[in-house]
């Protein structure tokens, strides 16, 4: 029997149909599930709505890569300051990061997934896994899994910690800082690089994805690949393989807040992220420039993704959402996902700023499936209005 769903918060006028999709998406889910969906239109909060126990609009959960999406806001930033130089050698920053043939990588290239440095072949620790430092020191000396410049795959652990140390090098302050000072302090986005002690008690842990049985027997019947460029990126290959799962349930993980995956947030503050970068918010004037969203959206890695071995499509550091899942979107929409369901993304055409956050994990992982029906119900009543 189909339960019902009591969705809790508002939309604007014109969205109502908004609310109805996201009952309906989630009336299959288990009682113990819990999820947000935000959405500013124009510098406009048009929907605020969310479902299930002990969570409210306030509620915080893990949000996985859409993390990355602060960090390339960050090196976004620093671009068009002019601070940092996307067609600058890495090394230039950085030098100890140029051993190994790693000399030439330019900027661009790291953040567009095309430098080869997906992992470590020996793996990382848990402690390393949440402290940027670690990794990028591990890092600066590995050989690239492939010719820098000449494919592309995931850096799925390793991107937010290459870039905070070009940060770090290039400023003297840390990306975690940058972010904190110049995006998520002047807004007050509940989105967090480094969960504060005091914000433990709004924090809900995640719950694992449960599979059906005939998922299960897949999932079961998948042989361990300890050797491949997947198993390398996702740091299933050394000694502590990383459970993806549980990875925000860590206290260390929550608390330093790896600009790869360790943000914590609400759906109002992925939302809020995206609507003060590219549609202004709270009448301020857009961080970004039309000029440093279109050079970031603009696709610069597209085709067969050499570590997800499938199709994906990445900008500068932000994924191309509308050519990856919803290409009902405006050409140069960024953003990016999360393994554990999340998503945020800005659609500059529209004026669309989206944030959505679950509790569960989803299976296989990736993008929540209700994602692709409430970000179109969102962007129709945005272009119909």
């Amino acid at each position: 029997m189909t339960r019902e769903i009591k969705v809790q918060g508002t939309t604007a006028a014109g969205y109502e149909a908004v609310r109805e999709e996201f009952a309906a998406l989630l009336a299959g889910e288990k009682p113990d599930h819990a999820a947000q969906v935000a959405a500013h239109v124009r510098g406009e909060q048009v929907v605020d709505l969310w479902v299930g126990p002990d969570t409210d609009g306030d509620t915080l959960f893990g949000v996985y890569s859409s993390t990355k999406g602060a960090a390339h806001l960050v090196m976004a930033l620093l671009v068009q300051d002019g601070t940092l130089g996307l067609d600058r050698e890495v090394a230039y920053y950085w030098p100890e990061f140029g051993a190994e043939g790693k000399a030439d990588v330019t900027l661009r290239e790291l953040l567009s997934h095309r430098a080869g440095i997906v992992g470590a072949d020996s793996g990382f620790t848990p402690e390393e896994i949440a402290d940027d430092r670690a990794i990028a020191a591990r890092l600066a000396t590995q050989r690239p899994y492939w010719r820098p410049g000449t494919a592309f795959g995931y850096h799925a652990l390793s991107i937010g910690a290459l870039a905070g140390e070009v940060v770090l090098r290039a400023t003297g302050r840390t990306l975690h800082e940058v972010y904190e000072e110049r995006v998520r302090a002047p807004y007050g986005l509940d989105f967090h690089l480094g969960l504060p002690e005091a914000l433990e008690p709004r924090f809900r842990s995640v719950l694992p994805m449960m599979p059906s049985p005939d998922e299960r027997a897949f999932l079961d019947a998948q042989p361990p690949q300890p050797g491949t460029l997947n198993s390398i990126a996702f740091n299933r290959n050394g000694a502590h393989p990383t459970d993806l799962e549980s990875l925000p349930n860590s206290r260390a993980v929550r608390a330093k807040g790896p600009a790869s995956v360790g943000g914590v947030a609400s759906a109002r503050g992925l939302a809020g992220m995206y609507a003060a970068a590219v549609g202004g918010l709270d009448g301020r004037e857009p961080l970004l420039k039309a000029d440093t969203v279109a050079e970031f959206g603009q696709i610069h890695s597209n085709g067969f993704d050499l570590v997800i071995r499938a199709h994906r499509s990445f900008g500068v550091g932000f994924q191309n959402v509308a050519e990856a899942w919803y290409p009902f979107l405006g050409a140069g929409s960024i953003g990016h996902k999360g393994v554990g369901g999340s998503q945020a993304l800005a659609d500059p055409r529209s004026g669309l700023a989206y944030g959505y956050t679950r509790r569960r994990f989803p299976f296989p992982g990736g993008p929540a499936p209700e994602d692709e029906r409430l970000v179109r119900a969102i962007h129709t009543a945005a272009v119909t209005r």
